[in-house]
C-alpha cells in the first residue's frame, strides 16, 4: 500500500530542474570548479564531474527500482562522496534517501530498517558483518564501493536524463535522534530540501567562494542539508570528513589548500577543539565562523572563542524544518546576546505560544511553532504523531522560546524537559548552565524527578575534568548563583553523558541507567 506522505504525481508544482538539483546549473556554468573533497581519501571532484558520477548512480539505481514514487535506499556508512552522490542520485532518479545512523546498535538499525523498508541498503565495507549478523534481514544490500560496489557498477552505465518532479515529491527520509525514545522517520521534500538550503544560504552567508568542512555525519540534517547540500547548490566547496578527530580536524580548518571559511559544530565538538594541543587561532584566519547548534551554548565558551577571534555562531533547528533561527555574522551581536539564538530563518513564521496557543508578550517563554516552505508534512507511518505535532499548518517544536526586544530569540529549554519544584517552572538548561561553568565541570545534564515534597526536584549528572569536585563544591557553587527551588537536590558523578549525533543529552537513557524504577 502506498503510503500517504509518499502518493505523488505529476502535476504544475514542479520545481525547476536547474533550482531543486543542487548540480545541474553548477556543472553547466562552472563544470571545472572544485566541488568536493573527500579528507580521508584525498579524492576530489569537480562539479562537472561529480554531475556526471550522480547521473550514473541514478541511472543504475532507477534501473533496479520497482516504484519510483515510493523506493527508499538506505545509506548505511560514514560521511564520503559517495554517500552524498547517492543522496543527490535518489532526488535525481525520484527517490527517497534514507541516511542510516551508523552509531546505532544493530537491533536499533533493524527496527529503523523495517520501519522504513527499503529497497535497497547501500553500506560501507565497516558495516557489512553488521548487515550480515542481522537475521529476517530480506532488503538487499551492496557495497559503496569496490569492485562490486555501487560506484564502479554505476560507472558502466550512462547518466540517467534529468526530470522535472513535483515540488511536493519526498526525496529523503531522516530519522529523529531520539532524546525522549525510538526515532521517528521524518519525511523531507524537495520543496523542504530546497527551501532550507536557501534558509542556512542566507543565516550562513554561504555563497560560491565558500569552503565549508562537514564532519558531522550525514545521518543528520545539519550535515546532510545545511552544509552538503547548500554548499553545492551555491557552488561552493565541500569538504568531506569521515569523523571528527580535533587535530585533524584543526589540521584540515588550517590548511591554507582549502581555506576554509565554514564549519559547523555542536558545543563538545567546539571545547574539544579549542582544548587541543594543535589550537592556534593565527591558522585559521579563512574562517568566517563556527556554527554551533544541537545542544546549549554556553557563555563561557562563546567568550572563550570571541577573545581568540573566532565566533561561536548559534543556530537553532531540526530535522522537521532544517534551520529554524540563527544568529547572524556579526561579532558584536553574538558578544551582545551571548547563548541567544538568533532571529527566524527568512523563508520561516516563527511564533512562540503559551498553553492556550495565544502568542506570548516579548520577554515572557512561549512553545516554538514554525510555518514555512522547509517544514516537513510529517512522520513516516506515524499518523497520530503527525497530527499532533501540527496546529492550524504551524508545526509544534516542544521547544521553548523567549524573545527580546528586537526580534532575537533565547530557547530556554525543551518544553518536555521543563519540571515544576514547589509550583515554580524550573528549566534544565539554565542550571546546565550555571554548573557548566564550574571549572571542574565537564559536562552536566539536568533532569526532574518526583519529588514528596516539593512536587519535582532537580539532579544533576555531571562529567567532571580531571580534578575532580565534590558535591559539595557543586551546591554551593550553584548556592551562589540559583534560587533555591532551581538548585539540583542531588548531584551524580558519570563517566559521560550519553549524546545523539547532534549532541543533545539523552536523558532518557540516563534516567533508565542511574534510577531504575
Amino acid at each position: 500500500m502506498q503510503h500517504a506522505l509518499l502518493s505523488t504525481s505529476q502535476g504544475s508544482d514542479a520545481v525547476g530542474l536547474e533550482t531543486d538539483d543542487p548540480l545541474i546549473y553548477r556543472a553547466k556554468t562552472g563544470p571545472n570548479r572544485p566541488a568536493v573533497f573527500e579528507v580521508a581519501s584525498g579524492r576530489s571532484y569537480s562539479y562537472g564531474e561529480l554531475n556526471l558520477v550522480v547521473g550514473r548512480i541514478a541511472a543504475f539505481l532507477a534501473a533496479r527500482a520497482e516504484d519510483t514514487a515510493t523506493t527508499r535506499i538506505a545509506f548505511l556508512g560514514r560521511n564520503s562522496i559517495a554517500q552524498i552522490s547517492t543522496c543527490l542520485a535518489c532526488q535525481r532518479a525520484g527517490f527517497v534517501f534514507v541516511p542510516l545512523n551508523w552509531r546505532l546498535g544493530a537491533s536499533e538499525l533493524k527496527r529503523i530498517i523495517d520501519d522504513c523498508q527499503p529497497s535497497l541498503i547501500v553500506h560501507d565495507a565497516e558495516f557489512a558483518d553488521a548487515l550480515a549478523g542481522m537475521t529476517d534481514l530480506s532488503v538487499p544490500t551492496l557495497p559503496a564501493e569496490g569492485a562490486d560496489g555501487l560506484w564502479e557498477l554505476a560507472a558502466q552505465v550512462q547518466p540517467l536524463v534529468p526530470l522535472a518532479f513535483e515540488a511536493d515529491r519526498p526525496c529523503i527520509m531522516l530519522y529523529t535522534s531520539g532524546t525522549t525514545g525510538a526515532p521517528k522517520g521524518v519525511v523531507i521534500t524537495r520543496r523542504n530540501a530546497f527551501a532550507s538550503a536557501i534558509n542556512f544560504s542566507m543565516v550562513g552567508e554561504v555563497t560560491a567562494n565558500s569552503v565549508a568542512l562537514c564532519d558531522l555525519p550525514f545521518f543528520h540534517t545539519i550535515g546532510l542539508v545545511a552544509i552538503g547540500r547548500t554548499t553545492l547548490m551555491m557552488g561552493g566547496r565541500l569538504v568531506i570528513s569521515d569523523r571528527f578527530m580535533p587535530d585533524r580536524t584543526l589540521a584540515t580548518l588550517g590548511d591554507p589548500a582549502l581555506s576554509i571559511t565554514h564549519y559547523f559544530a555542536v558545543p563538545q565538538m567546539a571545547a574539544a577543539l579549542r582544548a587541543a594541543p594543535g589550537w592556534n587561532p593565527a591558522a585559521l584566519k579563512a574562517l568566517q565562523a563556527i556554527f554551533i547548534g544541537g545542544a546549549p551554548l554556553s557563555p563561557v565558551l562563546i567568550e572563550t572563542f570571541l577573545e581568540d577571534g573566532i565566533p561561536l555562531v548559534n543556530g537553532y533547528g531540526m530535522s522537521e524544518a532544517g534551520t529554524a533561527i540563527h544568529m547572524p555574522l556579526d561579532r558584536e551581536m553574538v558578544a551582545r546576546y551571548p547563548g541567544s539564538v538568533g532571529f527566524a530563518a527568512p523563508l520561516l513564521e516563527v511564533k512562540l505560544v503559551d498553553e492556550n496557543g495565544e502568542e506570548v508578550a516579548d520577554g515572557e517563554i512561549g512553545e516554538i511553532w514554525l510555518r514555512g516552505p522547509s517544514v516537513t508534512p510529517g512522520y513516516w507511518n506515524k499518523p497520530e504523531e503527525t497530527a499532533s505535532a501540527f496546529t492550524d499548518g504551524w508545526y509544534r517544536s516542544g521547544d521553548l522560546g523567549r524573545r527580546a526586544e528586537g526580534g532575537v530569540i533565547h530557547v530556554p529549554d525543551r518544553l518536555k524537559d521543563m519540571y515544576i519544584s514547589g509550583g515554580e517552572n524550573v528549566f534544565p538548561a539554565e542550571v546546565e548552565a550555571v554548573i557548566g561553568a564550574h571549572r571542574k565541570v565537564r559536562e552536566v545534564a539536568v533532569i526532574g524527578i518526583a519529588d514528596p515534597k516539593w512536587g519535582e526536584c532537580g539532579i544533576a549528572f555531571i562529567v567532571p575534568h580531571d580534578e575532580h569536585p565534590s558535591a559539595e563544591e557543586i551546591l554551593a557553587h550553584c548556592a551562589e548563583r540559583l534560587a533555591s527551588y532551581k538548585r539540583p537536590a542531588r548531584i551524580v558523578f558519570v563517566e559521560a553523558i550519553p549524546r545523539t549525533a547532534s549532541g543533545k543529552a539523552q536523558k532518557h537513557i540516563l534516567r533508565q541507567t542511574h534510577l531504575p524504577s
